[in-house]
């Protein structure tokens, strides 16, 4: 069996299914980022432990970058504007002072990152590694802002310092690391299925 498939031929036109696909991963977004509201005890350093990562993933390997990107916009976009679809049903513009919020931004560029690296060519191999880098970013910018935040305008627990902000994350980590492997094999699976155009 193959393990490698061409993508559709290019085109810029939104059809009305491409629309439907990014408000499910709007909604899946929304659905992943409060599941510690059934388990609270998954909140790490103040950072919940979601699925969004794992979804924001998906997104970008089954829509592709643009609209992979803009169905993490929507989402983003709906949670500013007041809607309590952030992680432990937080919402409204203020969510920008959050520690997590880089969190929440970094999702819109690792679905387009994800998107450009399999959209010219689908392969499990390039799919699990597009995952793995989205994850390397996600921890980068999310964590290096939540530091930021504590540093100058949010309350910074007792002794807080750089090393900290990373030691709080190297509990999600192991999970996100599975998830992002799991995202790929699975998303190549699903690409195959669906055959979604990416552009």
């Amino acid at each position: 069996m193959s393990t490698s498939v061409n993508q559709p031929t290019k085109s810029t036109k939104f059809t009305t299914l491409d629309l439907v696909y990014c408000g499910v991963f709007s909604t899946l977004m929304m659905i992943g980022a409060n599941i510690t509201a059934f388990a609270p005890f998954m909140v790490i350093g103040g950072v919940p432990i979601t699925l969004q990562s794992f979804f924001a993933t998906l997104a970008g390997l089954l829509l592709g970058a643009r609209k992979g990107a803009i169905a993490m916009l929507v989402y983003t976009l709906v949670g500013l504007a007041g809607a309590p679809v952030f992680a432990q049903f937080k919402g409204g513009f203020s969510t920008v002072l959050s520690p997590t919020f880089g969190f929440i931004i970094v999702f819109i560029l690792i679905a387009y990152i994800i998107g450009k690296m399999t959209e010219k060519k689908a392969s499990i191999k390039r799919y699990v590694t597009a995952s793995l880098i989205g994850t390397i970013i996600t921890y980068i910018i999310g964590t290096n802002w939540m530091y930021i935040a504590y540093l100058f305008w949010f309350d910074a627990p007792t002794g807080f310092n750089y090393w900290m902000a990373w030691a709080w994350m190297l509990g999600p980590l192991p999970k996100d690391i599975l998830l992002g492997i799991f995202a790929g094999f699975f998303g190549f699976r699903m690409h195959n299925i669906l055959r979604i155009n990416k552009y």
